[in-house]
């Protein structure tokens, strides 16, 4: 059996894991040893099962537990090679870590078929992830792009898990907080996706048979978890589809999701 979920998803910090008969890969460690250590032993699952750790992107809040725990538990690390650079540059890995450049190559680790696709973010070398599990389930996760393109979507496809990012409601950001000038990068193509544009991608997907799905890196500023799920659920009744007919979850902010065993 199968296991996804997020240990915690956020501006405050990403971290994904998919997990098959107690070997398990994270994707993106984004707070503390600590708190990614705790979320793993509140899941019952032992550090000596991770078999690696693919990276999203460079950016603080998805890579700022890296150094700590690698010192604890050197797990190999996968990325894109621009990623790969710029955390050997900052130094967030250490020498002796694995380092293997994905961008877009189909490798195996220990068993998990894993594969990069590039996602659009004012990063070094942003990508999402396609993992497939030694027994054949498939989970896409891409968070942090500013638009989906047809890249994204031929790798979303036929997924058995989609992890998407519903980053931002288009009102409460135009009436929030922010500066102009970051409200503009987060609704930029390299910024983040809306509720709204998430619904879309995620409608194309259901009509090809998806029925699970995390709406992940939910703003705590311009968005609410109840309010991407109703953007959704009122997508899907506007296009005539049962929102009952699908699993969707928020990932949770601080903690580990109730995620999906399959």
């Amino acid at each position: 059996m199968a296991f996804f979920t997020t240990l915690y998803s956020g501006s405050s910090g990403n971290c994904a894991l998919v997990e098959e008969d107690g070997k398990f890969l994270l994707v993106d460690l984004g707070k503390s040893c600590r708190a990614a250590a705790m979320a793993l032993k509140g899941l019952e699952l032992a550090p000596s099962g991770l078999m690696g750790i693919l990276v999203t992107h460079e950016h603080h809040d998805h890579v700022s537990g890296l150094p700590v725990f690698l010192k604890r538990w050197n797990a190999p690390v996968y990325g894109t090679a621009a990623t790969l650079e710029e955390l050997a540059r900052r130094q967030l890995v250490r020498p002796n870590t694995s380092l293997t450049a994905a961008d877009g190559k189909q490798l195996e680790v220990a068993g998990f078929g894993v594969e990069s696709f590039s996602t659009s973010h004012d990063s070094a070398g942003c990508c999402g992830w396609r993992i497939t599990t030694p027994k054949g389930k498939t989970v896409a996760i891409a968070t942090d792009l500013g638009y989906v393109s047809e890249e994204v979507m031929a790798n979303l496809y036929c997924a058995d898990v989609v992890a998407l990012e519903a980053n931002y409601d288009e009102y409460m950001l135009s009436r929030g907080p922010y500066p102009p000038y970051l409200k503009a990068r987060i609704a930029s193509q390299r910024g983040h996706l809306s509720n709204d544009e998430c619904a879309a991608a995620l409608l194309k997907l259901m009509d090809n048979g998806c029925i699970r799905y995390s709406l992940c890196h939910i703003s705590q500023e311009n968005n609410a978890p109840m309010l991407a799920l109703g953007t959704l659920q009122a997508a899907m009744t506007a296009a005539g589809m049962d929102p009952e007919a699908v699993q969707v979850q928020a990932a949770l902010r601080h903690q580990p999701s109730p995620g999906y065993r399959w």
